[in-house]
């Protein structure tokens, strides 16, 4: 056998008509490619019309979103990096936006936590699918003060509070029973004392240098607005699709 047979892909094993059976990767490119986006009426978006400051234009897309269904709206990615450059991304749930900025919490020690420590800067990205939309935003992040941090964690559900104590966000867990138990002790706490602390439960601030608002368009002639704020104000610019 010469080495251009040897290396020569194996052929598809012919199915029951005789045809060759379909590779998974094929099987997969064909599934990935019959799907579409956008199965809907979207809106419109006049850009001229968008507001001097990005965060009443984020209240009221928030709120379009929330009115025309979308499933958890208030979940977004959150992109942070290592101390060595290396970047990472995972969904959190927005806690908050004001003109402080936009607000997400989480444990200091997790990986987000180490990371924002050694490089105090981060993205968010929101997607709306039911209307075609994305919005965009990245800056520093501050720690807000501890008293703050107590306030969110206590403002929301027994749940929340029970994973907040648990705590040992991202470290090596050596069973799924060390959880349970972990878990159950930790609720049993949060239902008897749910004024309990968890200390490194810490709110951070994302205060925008950069928001952009994307709006799909069926022709593919997508509206993309962006805001950049140079000495404290707002500049607006529409970018190429």
């Amino acid at each position: 056998m010469s080495a251009d047979s040897a290396d020569a892909p194996t052929p598809p094993t012919p199915d029951s008509t005789g045809s060759p059976a379909p590779s998974a990767a094929s099987e997969f490119v064909r599934l990935l490619r019959a799907q579409r986006v956008w199965d809907t009426e979207l809106p419109d978006f006049a850009p001229a019309a968008a507001p001097a400051d990005p965060l009443p234009l984020f209240e009221q897309w928030f709120a379009e979103a929330v009115a025309a269904g979308q499933v958890e709206p208030h979940t977004m990615s959150l992109a942070t990096a290592d101390a060595g450059g290396q970047p990472d991304v995972r969904t959190v749930m927005l806690h908050g936006a004001d003109q402080d900025g936009w607000h997400f919490a989480s444990h200091a020690g997790s990986r987000k936590g180490r990371h924002l420590a050694a490089r105090p800067y981060a993205a968010l990205g929101f997607y709306w699918p039911a209307q075609g939309r994305q919005i965009r935003v990245r800056g520093p992040v501050t720690v807000a003060p501890p008293e703050v941090a107590r306030a969110d964690l206590h403002a929301r559900s027994t749940g929340a509070l029970a994973s907040a104590l648990v705590g040992r966000q991202s470290e090596v867990l050596d069973s799924y029973e060390e959880l349970e138990r972990a878990s159950d002790a930790a609720w049993d706490r949060a239902r008897r004392e749910p004024d309990a602390s968890a200390p490194s439960w810490t709110v951070y601030v994302l205060d925008p240098d950069e928001v952009e608002f994307f709006q799909g368009d069926a022709h593919r002639r997508h509206v993309r607005l962006t805001y950049r704020r140079v000495d404290g104000t707002w500049h607006q610019n529409l970018l190429w699709p």
